[in-house]
């Protein structure tokens, strides 16, 4: 008897005294993300049925060149070339593709192209940002940031 009571106490000890579990949840993409090189926060927030990506903060917003805001220079178009890159639109209508994963085209400013991208969020603060041309990927680890 005096056994199973140790045990008993031992055992409640052991369970009041561990620390909690944390669960780590999956928030989902919308916030405000910071790039991988930590040079501009884009806004991740729902539209459509989909996600949407805007820049809303660059590292250095000035062009030292022209001593003007940065625009988007590198598209080949040359009326979106004079676009401000704080506003501009990297990813639009991406779509659910799985749990926690979209699917659709990413603008890429440093060479005005777009590509097929997949984005995933995997834990509370971390957005892996893929992008493919053809057989070739490249990817990115962007994190959430408060503001």
């Amino acid at each position: 008897m005096a056994c199973r009571f140790c045990f008993f106490i031992v055992m409640l000890t052991a369970l009041l005294g561990a620390p909690p579990a944390k669960a780590q949840t999956t928030q989902g993409p919308g916030g405000i993300w910071l790039t991988q090189a930590g040079d501009a926060k884009v806004r991740v927030s729902k539209c459509g049925g989909g996600i949407c990506g805007v820049v809303i903060w660059l590292k250095d917003p000035i062009n030292p060149a022209t001593g003007k805001p940065h625009v988007d220079d590198k598209n080949p178009n040359p009326s979106l070339a004079r676009r401000p890159m704080i506003g501009l639109v990297l990813f639009s209508a991406m779509q659910p593709s799985g749990p926690n994963k979209w699917s659709g085209q990413i603008y890429n400013a440093d060479d005005g192209n777009s590509y097929a991208s997949d984005i995933s969020v995997s834990g509370s603060d971390t957005l892996k940002v893929e992008g493919c041309v053809g057989v070739l990927c490249g990817s990115e680890t962007w994190t959430r940031s408060a503001r």
